[in-house]
């Protein structure tokens, strides 16, 4: 439904931000069950997502990754490693810096998470390629709104 009227604008059912932030949640709903098989909470499978990709990261290379700051990946991180799934080691090359790497048994849960892709995909009830569409617009979406807030915060300044 396209607005008629300034009002209507102001409709809840006309915010994009309401509409990814319901479908945000719905799909925590969807994770938090295929996760529970992991032992994974949404937030601590995207650190493994990142780490098994990239295997070892400084933790600020991984906050960057996840857009996500020190004071929120760090309990995340106290979590996992309690877990047995990372370990944390301040930097040979640089003291401040910690790095997180995935252990052994962090690299063998990759092989049990190969499965949840698929299943999150076949939730959506979309073709392989409107995801993909989906995403990259999802990605134009976030650049522009990271534009948007840096024009801001340069305004205001």
């Amino acid at each position: 439904m396209t607005p008629s009227s300034a009002d209507d604008w102001l409709r809840l059912d006309q915010q994009i931000c309401f509409s990814l932030n319901a479908a945000s949640r719905a799909f925590n709903g969807v994770y938090r069950v295929i996760l529970k098989d992991l032992g994974l909470t949404y937030p601590q499978y995207l650190v493994m997502l990142v780490l098994w990709e990239h295997g070892t990261l400084p933790v600020k290379k991984l906050g960057e990754h996840l857009r996500l700051d020190s004071g929120t990946l760090s309990p995340l991180l106290k979590r996992l490693e309690g877990a047995g799934l990372v370990r944390r080691e301040r930097s040979a090359h640089d003291e401040r810096s910690v790095e997180v790497r995935p252990t052994e048994e962090g690299l063998a849960l990759r092989e049990r998470a190969r499965e949840v892709p698929r299943r999150i995909a076949a939730a959506t009830g979309f073709d392989p390629a409107r995801i993909q569409s989906l995403r990259a617009d999802l990605d134009r979406l976030t650049e522009a709104l990271d534009a948007a807030a840096a024009t801001a915060v340069t305004a205001e300044a």
